[in-house]
C-alpha cells in the first residue's frame, strides 16, 4: 500500500514559491469562456498558462528549482530532460540567472520547441537531441549527470518544481470571486496536479480535483490501480507535453491522496478540441493544453451550475503539425475512413466508383493505385472523407452492392500504421 502520511510538499511550500516568483512569472489571466459555459451549462474559467513567459506553467517549476539550488548550480552546471517546455523553463532560468545547462530533449520533440530552447537560452544551455521520448532523454540526462557531477533539474518528481506549478492554484483561488466546484489540470509526470492539489486541498477542500491524462500514455491510472508508479510498456507520444511512460513517486504520493478523478482523454478527441479552440475561440494550444478542454465531455453531468477552472497548461503548438492533427480529429470523429479497394483493370472500374459508390458531397483525400500487366485486378488505397459520418454504413453497402472487394484500413492497426 502507498504511503500518504508524510506531505513533501506543504501549503507553505507553495507560498513561498509563490512569493519568489511574483516578480518573474506572469500573473496569467482567469478567463470565463461564453461557448464553454453555454454548451456545458456551467461557469467554465480557462486559467491562461499558454500566455505564460515561456507558453508554459513550466516556468514556475525550473525557476524556482534552480534559484533555490542557485550556488550549487553554478558551481555544478545543471542538466535536465524534457520533451519542450520544462526545457524552456530551464533554458529562461539559465539565462536569467547566467548558469550554464545542458538540455536533454527527445529527437521526436517538435522543431518549435527546440528553437524556442534555443532563443530562451541563448549562449547559456547547450541542446542535445537523444533517443524517441522523455524516458529515453531521461536516461541520457541522468547518466550525465553521474558522469560530470551535473545538478539534474527534475521536470516534475522534486518538491521545489511541485511547489512552484502549485502557484497556479494561488492564483486561481486569488482571481476567482467566490468558492470553485472543480479544477481540471493536464497529467503527464504529475508535477503540476499534486503542486496544485498541495495548495488546493489545504485551502479549499471542498474543490474537486480532476487529472486529465492521454489515453495512449495514461502512467498515472495505472500507478492508481497498482497504488504505487509504475512503467507502461508503450506509450502513444502523441501529447508530447503529457507522454511519460511513469509518474514521479513524489507527484504520484500526493496525486494518490488528493486527486478526486482521473480522465482518460483519446488523442484523437484533443485533436479535435485543438482545431475548436483556435477556430471558435482563436486559442493556440498545445495538446497536452487541450487535455482538460478535451474532458468536458466526460464531466458534462457532473459539472452543470457548478464553477469550473480549466488550467490552459501549454500553447506552444507546432504549426506543422496541424495537417496530423486535422487528420486524426477526422479520424476520431469518424469523417476519414481508410480502404485497400480491389479495382478490377478494366477500362470504366474508377468511373464506376467515383458514380456508384462515393456519395454526392464525400470527397477523396488519398488515392494510390499501381496498375498490374500480368493481373485482373490491383488494390488501391483509398481515404475517403465523409460529409456526414452516419453515411459510413451506406457506403459499405454501397461498395458490396457495387462488387468492390475492400479492407477497413482502420480497423486493422498493423495494417494502418504500415500504411498510414
Amino acid at each position: 500500500m502507498v504511503q500518504t502520511d508524510e506531505q513533501s510538499v506543504k501549503v507553505e511550500d507553495v507560498i513561498k514559491a509563490y512569493h519568489q516568483l511574483k516578480d518573474i512569472v506572469i500573473h496569467t489571466p482567469l478567463q470565463r469562456s461564453e461557448l464553454l459555459s453555454k454548451v456545458y451549462d456551467a461557469e467554465i474559467y480557462l486559467k491562461r498558462e499558454d500566455l505564460q513567459v515561456v507558453r508554459s506553467f513550466k516556468l514556475r517549476g525550473a525557476y524556482y528549482k534552480i534559484a533555490t539550488v542557485e550556488k550549487k548550480a553554478r558551481e555544478r552546471h545543471i542538466v535536465c530532460a524534457s520533451a519542450g517546455n520544462h526545457a524552456q523553463g530551464v533554458a529562461y532560468a539559465c539565462s536569467a540567472l547566467q548558469i550554464q545547462g545542458t538540455i536533454f530533449m527527445p529527437k521526436t520533440t517538435p522543431k518549435q520547441k527546440v528553437n524556442q530552447v534555443r532563443m530562451f537560452g541563448a549562449d547559456f544551455v547547450e541542446i542535445r537531441l537523444e533517443g524517441d521520448t522523455f524516458d529515453d532523454s531521461a536516461k541520457s540526462a541522468s547518466h550525465f549527470s553521474q558522469e560530470t557531477g551535473a545538478l539534474f533539474i527534475h521536470p516534475f518528481d522534486d518538491p521545489d518544481v511541485m511547489a512552484g506549478q502549485g502557484t497556479v492554484a494561488v492564483e486561481i483561488l486569488q482571481d476567482s470571486e467566490g468558492p470553485v466546484d472543480m479544477i481540471v489540470a493536464s497529467i503527464g509526470g504529475g508535477g503540476l496536479i499534486a503542486g496544485m492539489a498541495s495548495y488546493i486541498k489545504n485551502v479549499s477542500p471542498q474543490t474537486i480535483l480532476v487529472g486529465a491524462e492521454p489515453a495512449g500514455a495514461a502512467s498515472m491510472k495505472a500507478a492508481f490501480e497498482a497504488e504505487r508508479p509504475v512503467s507502461l510498456e508503450r506509450i502513444d507520444k502523441f501529447v508530447d507535453g503529457a507522454a511519460v511512460q511513469c509518474v514521479g513517486n513524489e507527484t504520484f504520493q500526493v496525486a494518490f491522496q488528493y486527486v478526486d478523478k482521473l480522465i482518460q482523454v483519446p488523442e484523437g478527441k484533443v485533436c479535435t478540441t485543438i482545431l475548436e479552440m483556435y477556430n471558435q475561440h482563436a486559442i493556440v494550444v498545445e495538446p497536452a493544453g487541450a487535455l482538460p478542454i478535451a474532458a468536458l465531455e466526460s464531466l458534462r453531468e457532473d459539472i452543470r451550475g457548478k464553477k469550473v477552472v480549466l488550467v490552459v497548461s501549454g500553447g506552444n503548438n507546432d504549426i506543422s503539425r496541424m495537417q496530423e492533427i486535422k487528420e486524426k480529429s477526422l479520424l476520431y470523429e469518424g469523417y476519414l475512413h481508410y480502404f485497400l479497394v480491389k479495382f478490377p483493370q478494366r477500362s470504366g472500374a474508377l468511373r464506376q466508383f467515383l458514380h456508384d459508390v462515393l456519395g454526392p458531397e464525400d470527397d477523396i483525400t488519398t488515392f494510390e493505385y499501381t496498375k498490374k500487366n500480368n493481373k485482373e485486378s490491383g488494390p488501391a488505397l483509398i481515404g475517403i472523407e465523409l460529409h456526414d459520418p452516419e453515411d459510413y454504413p451506406a457506403l459499405i453497402e454501397r461498395l458490396k452492392v457495387n462488387g468492390f472487394e475492400y479492407k477497413e484500413v482502420n480497423n486493422d492497426s498493423i495494417l494502418f500504421e504500415l500504411l498510414i
